[in-house]
């Protein structure tokens, strides 16, 4: 037997004992309470995986699982996306749970597995393949589903007259039938990877694939596509399938509220998802789990950014703090942005910053505690927009300054008339000549990482937040003030406009 063979055997093995001594078996039931548990399981979902499917429970479904699973099976000829976060079991329910109860409701099923190559596939299905050779519940209800004669690792037929089948991408579906019966089922599952999706071509041939080749496979009563994948990546095949198919199902779930980090379902904790940001940067961390995915810059790009140690506070000529204000603190809202830069020489330094979707109090405690932590000898200015001015940021403001003990002295600004886009995309001569530096204590800080976030979004036509570079530019634009008249830095400000031209 070859290695891999041989390892494929030992993992199914596995697979099976783990089944076994895991799986339990209501062994005393009554014919009549056998009969009552099955017509609940084929209708409350909650109750087919307690009894089941209780060792992949490991916590209690949630309301968005039960509620994707509904939609399946209300559906005869379902298509749609299964656009979950990272580690919200995607394969278990697509693969196994909601497969095994459509063929409880509807007694046939012909599941294809489809996966990035044939043997992932033959790994995804045997899943399922092994609940019904050895599941004690599933044989006790209905009887041994083994079928010797065709128990093959690529196909297979329970007595019961499921057939699955695992396939890789890009082969081919045409003809595919067992005697009379076609695919009524196609699950495909994590197809996107990193190397597809920096080729557009082969993320055009992913789509012609699946439009020429998959869909023309089912042929029936039954007729459901399944997209299982999260959306990790700003350009993927699955974008584009739904930008052609927008009739096609998106049931999209974030893995954790990126405001309140409270987790989607249960299993789960709000420290988990704030140490996931920790240890991969919150870009990553949220494009994985959140399907927040962010170009990397088309304007302003990683490598601009320059780390370095934060020279002492009271080293910076001066430094400001300005404040983008915002109100409604909702995950759809804009951010409380608070940037706090300082001036040394001709450079602009990053010192730390309050980026998020909060109401407005947040931001003013954060003002107040770092200003009350401040080195006697070193001085702050705060400013925020005058647009922004009302009796309920006064009253706010008025309340935590008393709360903390602290006067912040905000001064208020005019706002500018230049277009908002222009104005920070003035700040891009700063970055190509290396004059701002960012604090090097900061790069996992997710305030920062949020505002470089937005910062690369910055683009011709750009849709996003842009919170962080407004008050970036704003806070620069009070330091350059205080750049003495005649240094060398005066022509580099008047050569401006050139750069700019140059950068877009």
């Amino acid at each position: 037997m070859r290695r891999q063979d041989k390892e494929a055997r030992e993992r199914y093995l596995r697979k099976l004992e783990f089944i076994r001594s895991a799986a339990r078996s209501s062994a005393f039931e009554s014919l009549e309470e056998k009969k009552t548990a099955i017509a609940r399981a084929k209708i409350d979902i909650k109750f087919l995986v307690e009894r089941y499917f209780s060792h992949y429970a490991t916590a209690e479904c949630a309301a968005f699982q039960i509620e994707w699973a509904a939609l399946l099976k209300s559906d005869p000829n379902f298509t749609g996306f299964c656009k979950w976060g990272r580690g919200l079991a995607k394969s278990v329910w697509n693969n196994i749970i909601i497969p095994f109860w459509l063929w409880l409701n509807e007694g046939k099923k012909y599941l294809v597995v489809i996966a990035v190559n044939e043997k992932k596939g033959i790994r995804l299905l045997e899943d399922l393949k092994a609940e019904f050779e050895c599941n004690p519940q599933i044989i006790a209800d209905f009887g041994e589903q083994k079928n010797p004669g065709s128990w093959g690792e690529e196909l297979w037929i329970t007595k019961g007259g499921f057939i699955g089948q695992a396939l890789g991408f890009g082969q081919s579906c045409r003809g595919l039938r067992v005697k009379e019966k076609r695919p009524d089922h196609f699950s495909l599952d994590d197809l996107e990877t990193r190397e597809t999706i920096k080729n557009p071509k082969r993320q055009d041939e992913m789509v012609e694939w699946v439009e020429q080749e998959l869909l023309p496979a089912m042929d029936g009563e039954f007729e459901r596509l399944v997209f299982c994948n999260n959306w990790f990546a700003p350009v993927m095949f699955l974008r584009k399938l739904h930008e052609l198919h927008p009739d096609w199902y998106v049931h999209e779930v974030q893995a954790y509220n990126p405001v309140t980090y409270v987790p989607a379902w249960n299993k789960y904790t709000s420290e988990y998802y704030r140490n996931k940001e920790k240890r991969m940067g919150i870009l990553s961390a949220r494009a994985e789990y959140n399907h927040d995915a962010k170009p990397k810059g088309k304007i302003f790009k990683p490598e601009q950014i320059q780390w370095a140690t934060l020279p002492r506070l009271n080293h910076l000529k001066i430094i400001v703090g300005h404040w983008d204000v915002a109100y409604a603190g909702t995950e759809s809202a804009d951010y409380n942005a608070v940037r706090i830069w300082g001036l040394r020489e001709f450079d602009f330094y990053y010192i730390t910053s309050f980026v998020k979707q909060t109401k407005m109090r947040e931001a003013i405690v954060f003002m107040c505690m770092f200003q009350k932590f401040l080195p006697p000898s070193v001085m702050i200015h705060w400013q925020y927009e005058s647009q922004f001015w009302n009796g309920e940021v006064e009253r706010t403001i008025k309340e935590v300054q008393k709360m903390t003990g602290v006067i912040l002295n905000l001064s208020r600004v005019d706002t500018p008339r230049i277009k908002k886009y222009d104005r920070v995309l003035s700040l891009q001569p700063y970055y190509q000549n290396g004059r701002i530096y960012y604090n090097d204590k900061m790069r996992s800080h997710t305030d920062t990482q949020t505002g470089l976030n937005q910062l690369y979004g910055i683009e011709p036509g750009y849709s996003g937040h842009d919170d962080a570079p407004d008050a970036d530019e704003q806070a620069i634009k009070f330091l350059e003030k205080h750049i003495s008249a005649g240094s060398e830095d005066s022509g580099y400000r008047a050569g401006k406009v050139k750069r700019i031209n140059e950068a877009i």
